[in-house]
């Protein structure tokens, strides 16, 4: 017999009452137009995907995707992200229309959750892809328009932290002495275990040169100023210089006060391969959101292009927004059986004005405290209250 109570949610799944649904349909509205002008299109792809390509090439681990079948037997996936599902339309359709895509989304997305985890295991997504530009200027585009939107937003005090994956990996490839040992530290700093990190170098009996380089990368790489002083760590070559020509850019459009640079932030997201960043806002003690540069997943799909973007948590954002409510005079409008046509009327003529209006059979209980007037329409006259 299941235990299942009667008011019970699957694991991780929420309920979104009124009140929130209301602010998250302010914040679409005003990302959308905010997007709009700046020449992104929207798109919406199905909730359920196959797993033998979108929950294949996802970057979510398997054991967080929800799978289930069709009458042919083909295994499906909920889509865990919507940067997958963006890029299969894209390489399959889009690109061969129009080329650079930029694309905007608001989506729900579903990841499996244990039960102790306290994580919704279904949460919404607002984003966007930039693909079929491989320069800097894509990168400094979408990190400007991240920054940005959160200015729209009026968010308060907010930073965008960047990193290189390929710098990162330079560091640990040249200072271990194996694959196995590089993976290891990345995977540490994916969580930002800086103990574990340094725990791991010291079993790691590195020749002592290799083990202080990597002890004094991580206490400095989290906090750069200038792009050169991470130059003592890696060999000079593209990703440093594609990094110092994004500083500028950044700086030259006025947002070099929302940027820090750190060289040891790495994503679960193994698809990017070279700038990424997160985005963290006083009030949420998680990050709002992450981006950056993903061209191999590209590569997936067929197509050799670039490819960059960013997702916020729309919940979390919530969480730091001061969005306003629109001050709406909500009015009840109470009938009985001799008045209903009277009534009708009356409630259709404020509801012409602007007025919210419920029209409301005085036979039935309700509650008029959540109305800010009520009025009571008789056989003989119309009463306010």
């Amino acid at each position: 017999m299941s235990s299942i109570k009667m008011f019970e949610k699957p694991v991780g799944m929420r309920d979104t009452l009124p009140k929130i649904f209301d602010k998250t349909e302010q914040l679409r509205q005003q990302t959308r137009e905010f997007l709009r002008v700046r020449g992104y299109d929207f798109i919406k792809t199905p909730s359920v995907e196959y797993y033998d390509t979108v929950g294949k090439a996802s970057a979510i681990q398997d054991a967080l995707l929800f799978k289930l079948f069709d009458n042919q037997g083909n295994t499906l996936v909920l889509r865990p992200e919507m940067t997958t599902p963006i890029v299969r339309v894209a390489s399959s359709k889009l690109l061969k229309e129009q080329t650079p895509l930029r694309l905007g989304y608001f989506s729900n997305v579903f990841r499996a959750q244990e039960v102790e985890g306290g994580r919704p295991a279904e949460f919404e997504q607002m984003g966007i892809e930039l693909i079929g530009d491989e320069t800097v200027y894509a990168d400094a585009e979408v990190v400007a328009t991240v920054i940005e939107l959160l200015q729209a937003l009026h968010v308060q005090d907010f930073k965008v932290t960047i990193g290189h994956a390929g710098i990162l990996q330079c560091v640990l490839s040249d200072y271990t002495e194996s694959a196995i040992e590089a993976n290891a530290l990345r995977n540490l700093l994916v969580k930002r275990n800086y103990v574990g990190f340094e725990e791991a170098v010291a079993s790691f009996d590195l020749p002592k040169a290799k083990s202080d380089a990597l002890m004094q990368f991580i206490g400095e790489a989290t906090n750069i100023e200038k792009i050169k002083d991470i130059e003592k760590y890696v060999r000079k070559n593209e990703a440093l210089q594609y990094m110092q020509k994004l500083d500028e850019l950044l700086a030259d459009a006025g947002l070099a006060d929302y940027i820090d640079f750190d060289f040891t932030l790495s994503s679960h997201m193994n698809y990017y391969t070279g700038m990424l960043f997160e985005v963290f806002a006083s009030g949420s003690g998680f990050a709002l959101g992450n981006g950056g540069r993903y061209d191999g997943l590209l590569t997936e799909f067929g197509v050799t292009t670039g490819a960059t973007g960013f997702g916020l948590r729309v919940d979390r954002l919530l969480e730091v927004l001061p969005l306003p409510t629109v001050a709406t005079e909500r009015v009840l409008v109470q009938f009985n059986e001799a008045t209903f046509t009277k009534a009708l009327q009356l409630a259709n003529e404020l509801r012409e004005q602007g007025v919210s209006a419920t029209l409301h059979n005085a036979d039935v209980p309700v509650n008029e405290a959540n109305y800010s007037r009520v009025i009571h329409v008789t056989k003989g006259a119309i009463g306010n209250e």
